[in-house]
């Protein structure tokens, strides 16, 4: 604005003229003050005579401007553009001052018309610096004419390597995220565009794969990629992602199916054997083969492959039969087989059954004279019908529970041989039972169920058979009260069991339970007071209570002190036919 305001003000003193003659050759300002013509005779032209500028004598209505003198066509006397000059459309003043005509005190680089080299060649103006990047770019390739910096670089006429440049300190070196790689910048990057590199020269990356590969960086494991617990290195090289040199499936975290599915890696071939299986049913991810064969979805019989061509069909020693292999055996394990159906089998049992072919008589088998087909069939080989009238040894050595059915845990505990009491023609009913030989209680046989229970009219009791009853004979019954609380035996008289148990039940009802299980329990009502004299002067007698037991002695004292016994009476001395004692 400042600038503005001084050339207006130089305009209008140039105009105006007041007149006075000015002697060529003589200063100007000695004789006039330009200043008071609005054009103020400043810097370099302040020596100026005035004829340089008014010529011919002319001083009304002189040009202001710097072309007006300085166009080397005009009549003034003032040096003008060099034909070096730069070419531009500001006017002179826009750069240059009265001070001096070089150097310029400012450039204004939008109004230059042609290219930078023009005149920052190195000698009109600055060209460039010795450390300027080596490129056949013109300065306006890359730089404005606004500002001389930052620049807009155009990388692709740079001669030299980037690292020249972008070291970090002239210009932006590598990141700290960058790949760890001995390669140079142009190795992988276009000098057109920096990024996404044009390519990757992976065997001068240092560090591993996934340091770059993690999906923020670089591409990492597609969603489709093969679930493993590897690093890239070990089955990727850096020379090719693809294909891949191997794959370590110990890692593979998954179904085989889902990578060899025909697409991803090569699955089942035409040729393979028809099944529903799974590869990982068979084969491994150490080897592919041999193979564990699962045969459970195989669909087809198996002829289709197992016929001596494909595989192992039957051999020279297998039994002659016109069944197919299914029939006998499984597609779980070949060997041994499930069964085998008997009726197709040709020849004898003995045929296979030698020991060898097939099992026969194991060591530990029934001692008999017996030929195989004499007690097992061609459907079933157990159970067998067993004709034991040639066996030669006790039943024991066969019917142990291990090699034969042997005594189920209901059965009578006795340390009987099996022979004691069956036949070897028929197994149940028994012959006869050894009672003297069982262990335990009658009623764990005699229940009811097993065997013979007690009948509808047995006593009620609670007691074990063998309290009354002779394991030798059932009759007659040996019944005891020995060594019970109450023993009837010590009793004078024949009484009967229903004296006492009253209903034909085992509980005794005791008449005064009070007293129970002593005589008075049932004699209570029997007894009197007064021939039970306990001492005299005053006479005192027994209550029943100190005499329940009937059955002992008694003492009768001389008085109250019970000090002197007048009498004494051992026991027992009961008699029931009278009242004294």
């Amino acid at each position: 604005m400042i600038q503005q305001l001084r050339n207006l003000f130089r305009l209008a003193a140039s105009i105006v003229f007041f007149g006075v003659l000015i002697t060529p050759g003589v200063n100007a300002q000695e004789r006039f003050d330009h200043f008071s013509t609005g054009f103020e005779l400043d810097g370099a032209h302040a020596n100026v005579s005035c004829d340089r500028c008014h010529a011919g004598g002319i001083f009304d209505k002189s040009n202001p401007t710097c072309a007006s003198c300085h166009s080397g066509i005009a009549t003034v006397r003032a040096t003008a553009k060099p034909l070096n000059h730069v070419r531009t459309t500001a006017i002179c003043a826009d750069c240059h001052t009265t001070s001096a005509w070089s150097p310029v005190a400012y450039m204004d680089h939008s109004a230059v018309t042609g290219s930078c080299g023009s005149c920052h060649d190195g000698r009109q103006a600055t060209g460039k610096t010795l450390g300027h990047i080596a490129a056949g770019d013109r300065c306006d390739d890359c730089h404005t004419s606004t500002a001389w910096s930052p620049a807009v670089f155009d990388h692709a006429n740079v001669s030299g390597n980037c690292f020249a440049c972008h070291n970090g300190f002239d210009a932006t070196g590598k990141s700290p995220a960058h790949v760890l790689t001995t390669n140079l910048c142009e190795d992988c990057h276009a000098t057109t565009f920096f990024e996404p590199a044009i390519a990757v020269d992976h065997t001068q990356v240092l560090g591993t794969c996934n340091s770059c590969h993690n999906g923020m960086q670089a591409a990492g494991k597609s969603q489709s990629h093969v679930s493993t617990t590897d690093n890239c290195t070990d089955c990727h090289n850096t020379t090719a992602w693809d294909p891949a040199d191997r794959v370590d499936h110990t890692q593979v975290l998954g179904s085989c199916g889902s990578c060899h599915n025909g697409t991803a890696a090569t699955g089942k071939d035409a040729d393979h054997i028809a099944s529903g299986t799974a590869c990982d049913d068979c084969h491994t991810t150490i080897a592919w083969t041999p193979a564990n064969f699962d045969h459970v979805n195989i669909s087809g019989n198996c002829v289709t492959c197992h016929n001596g061509v494909d595989e192992q069909g039957k051999g020279q020693l297998h039994i002659q039969t016109t069944d197919v292999c299914e029939d006998c055996h499984n597609n779980v394990v070949w060997s041994p087989v499930d069964i085998v159906d008997h009726t197709q089998v040709l020849g004898s049992c003995a045929f296979c059954h030698d020991g060898i072919v097939a099992t026969g008589k194991h060591v530990t088998h029934v001692a008999s004279g017996n030929n195989c087909d004499d007690c097992h069939t061609t459907n079933a080989w157990t159970p067998a019908n067993f004709d034991h009238i040639n066996i030669v040894d006790n039943c024991f050595s066969c019917h142990n529970g291990v090699d034969a059915t042997g005594k189920n845990p209901t059965h009578v505990l006795t340390t009987n041989m099996c022979e004691d009491c069956h036949s070897s023609a028929t197994w149940s009913p028994v012959l006869t039972v050894d009672h003297n030989q069982v262990i335990g209680s009658c009623s764990s046989c005699h229940d009811g169920i097993a065997a013979t229970g007690k009948n509808q009219g047995h006593f009620i009791t609670a007691q074990d058979c063998g309290t009354c009853h002779d394991p030798g004979a059932w009759l007659p019954h040996i019944y005891q009260h020995t060594g019970l609380a109450y023993e009837p035996l010590d009793h004078r008289g024949n009484l009967s069991c229903t004296e006492c148990h009253q209903n034909n039940a085992d509980p005794v009802i005791w008449p005064t339970p009070a007293f129970q299980p002593d005589c008075a329990g049932c004699h209570a009502g029997d007894f009197k007071s007064g021939p039970h004299k306990k001492y005299e002067n005053p006479d005192v007698t027994y209550t029943v209570s100190e005499l329940r037991d009937c059955t002992g002695a008694c003492h009768t004292y001389t008085d109250s002190s019970m000090t002197t016994i007048k009498e004494n009476r051992s026991g027992p001395e009961h008699r029931m036919s009278s009242d004294d004692f």
